[in-house]
């Protein structure tokens, strides 16, 4: 066998043999977890040979040679893993990597987790298949959840199949505006320099925190206009905002003492309202943007819980960053020592950041 193909093949087994430790009627998803998970590694190819390739399309190498400045400048500036992950490219040949599916009680902001080995608990269940996951988000529908389904661009591997040639670099998102590259690559890499188990809002909020610190730094190093990024930052900061403020009202609901047939109703008006005023922000401020419609659209309480996931714990690591020095390596030794402890006095720990 040759050394790619036993690589791949002792992977597979690996996945499935930790799979097997979850039961055995886990291990149908661990097959199309592996599965799906191999089929990208065999599709990718080293950057230079993509490079080296006359067949390349002109606008494919200068994104590919971009990408690769990105990445040295995660190394130098940003003190992120000096690995193989992001050095290949791959195209799948579909708009998304994996269809996550995540999902809440009807009435409460809770995300529901799944536990797996090494991972540990998250809050979100991810497919290869969007047709599996659509069956997956049906039987959670059919239980009365509040289930929402979308497409995930990339995801982290932490680093550990790195031996397998880390995680590549994908026509999902390949072609994205220059900043919004660098945010993806350097948010992903962040997920290797500190996580968390069974702490998913702990883990993407340093990420997204990373990403946007590295990405000002990118924006400066590259002497890019700040106009676009501007307009970004604060279509962010509202949709944030927006979030946050449903959010608070819904829990407020959801924890007061009247009927569920009452809060049902109220649900509704709130989530209405959170559609309206996209609408109007739409119109109103983004100048015709609609990056955010889908997702009013689809607003329930998973797509608000997820959202919260991203966002809760961003000032605070942006507060730790300022304490450190804005120095990125003592940033990262506090991530991962906040990651070893207990979840309680991790967040404890992070509240308390001035």
């Amino acid at each position: 066998m040759r050394p790619r193909a036993l690589r791949l093949a002792l992977a597979a087994g690996a996945v499935l043999a930790l799979g097997g430790l979850a039961g055995c009627g886990a291990l149908g998803y661990y097959a199309q977890s592996v599965g799906g998970h191999l089929d990208m590694v065999r599709r990718a190819r080293p950057v230079d040979e993509w490079l080296a390739d006359t067949r390349t399309p002109t606008a494919l190498r200068e994104r590919l040679l971009l990408s690769q400045q990105m990445r040295d400048f995660a190394v130098k500036e940003l003190l992120l893993p000096d690995n193989r992950s992001y050095r290949s490219y791959a195209d799948l040949g579909r708009n998304a990597v994996v269809w996550n599916v995540v999902a809440t009680p009807e009435l409460s902001l809770t995300l529901k987790t799944w536990c797996y080995p090494l991972m540990g608990c998250v809050g979100y269940r991810g497919y290869f298949d969007r047709a599996a996951a659509d069956a997956m988000a049906q039987a959670l529908k059919a239980e009365g959840l509040d289930v929402d389904v979308y497409g995930v661009p990339a995801y982290s591997t932490l680093g550990w199949t790195n031996w397998l040639g880390g995680d590549p670099l994908l026509n999902t998102f390949i072609g994205w505006p220059e900043q919004e590259l660098a945010r993806l690559i350097f948010h992903e890499l962040a997920h290797q320099v500190a996580y968390a188990k069974d702490d998913t809002t702990f883990n993407e909020s340093f990420a997204t925190a990373v990403e946007r610190l590295g990405a000002a730094r990118w924006r400066e190093r590259r002497a890019l206009g700040a106009a676009e990024d501007q307009a970004f930052e604060q279509r962010r900061r509202a949709f944030r905002a927006l979030g946050l403020r449903t959010r608070e009202a819904l829990d407020a609901l959801y924890r007061g003492t009247t009927s569920d047939a009452h809060k049902r109703e109220r649900k509704a008006e709130i989530l209405a309202g959170l559609r309206a005023e996209l609408a109007r922000l739409k119109t109103e401020s983004w100048g015709g943007y609609r990056g955010y419609e889908a997702w009013g659209e689809r607003a329930n309480n998973a797509t608000l819980a997820l959202q919260a996931a991203y966002d809760e714990l961003v000032p605070a690591f942006e507060r730790l960053f300022e304490r450190e020095g804005r120095d990125f390596a003592r940033l990262h030794a506090e991530a991962r020592r906040l990651a070893a402890l207990p979840k309680a006095e991790r967040r404890a720990t992070l509240a308390a950041i001035p």
